[in-house]
């Protein structure tokens, strides 16, 4: 049976500052942020119905907007509020969470919408793992033909809408070729990200992982790092070039919807889904329980 599509569900999302009927919260077609991208966005899971660092999340959206010129009129703590009011509401215990701020339709409707209001809206649903199978067997990663930009060119540590849009075509183009996903590079060719996940590596049971100077530092990414330190395995925090890649044992992905997913190739290059991989996803999973 297909997936009901995500505009066509039983339940409620909470719009600024209401619960409303699933099928009801709708936009205007001329919403500022359909058109030039003015939106940022949290992904977060709830586990026993309580979302794993709900907090962070919320304070990063306020940092988004900030960082892309727009001000969210709820507070943190009214965002907190809101998200518990849509998992109680909704029955869920385990569920993704995703809030979202935009620009919406106003007296504004150029590239400039100052005079436009600010929108916000939480929905919750039910969502397995991100990769499927992969969570066990290691995803497969083609290599992207898009570059994360650079900090010069866009706010690179906003989790902004319009971020992501190379991400969308190089998943896109991974699928078409058989691939889970795909790693991107960034704007001076090391390695970044997957397209929406951050990424590890294991050598001589040490890790490294990408420095976030140009593409955001995930929640999720940030709490491996110290599950990591916790355990005195060492972590370099570097620029890696590709070509790097043949000489590394191990890879996994991390994020709030990824969660720990095993990497079992990226293009020309396998990966073992090893002991250390397999630690951290357990530890992980026992984590966001406690």
């Amino acid at each position: 049976m297909p997936e009901a599509p995500y505009d066509d569900r039983d339940g409620v999302i909470w719009m600024d500052g209401k619960l409303v009927p699933w099928r009801e919260a709708n936009v205007h077609i001329l919403t500022h942020a359909l058109h030039y991208a003015s939106s940022v966005f949290e992904g977060e899971r709830a586990y026993g119905g309580k979302i794993f660092k709900s907090r962070e999340h919320s304070e990063r959206l306020h940092h988004s907007a900030r960082l892309i010129d727009f001000a969210i009129p709820w507070t943190v703590d009214e965002i907190e509020a809101a998200k518990q009011e849509v998992l109680d509401t909704s029955g869920l215990q385990d569920a993704y969470v995703r809030a979202v701020a935009w620009r919406g339709a106003g007296p504004d409707m150029g590239v400039a919408s100052a005079r436009n209001p600010v929108c916000l809206a939480i929905a919750a649903w039910e969502w397995g793992a991100y990769y499927g199978e992969a969570k066990m067997k290691g995803a497969k990663l083609d290599i992207s033909r898009w570059k994360r930009p650079s900090p010069e060119t866009i706010p690179s540590h906003a989790k902004a809408a319009g971020l992501y849009m190379i991400c969308t075509m190089s998943k896109h183009a991974a699928e078409a070729r058989g691939y889970s996903d795909a790693m991107m590079l960034d704007y001076r060719g090391y390695v970044a990200e997957a397209t929406g996940a951050n990424i590890f590596f294991v050598k001589d049971g040490e890790v490294h992982t990408p420095l976030p100077d140009c593409f955001l530092d995930g929640i999720t990414r940030q709490t491996v790092v110290g599950m990591l330190k916790e355990r005195q395995i060492r972590v370099h925090e570097r620029h890696i070039m590709p070509e790097e890649l043949e000489s590394f044992e191990q890879c996994w992905l991390t994020g709030t919807a990824a969660e720990v997913t095993p990497v079992g190739e990226i293009g020309p290059y396998s990966f073992e889904v090893g002991s250390l991989t397999r630690t951290i996803a357990e530890g992980y999973e026992k984590l966001v329980r406690a």
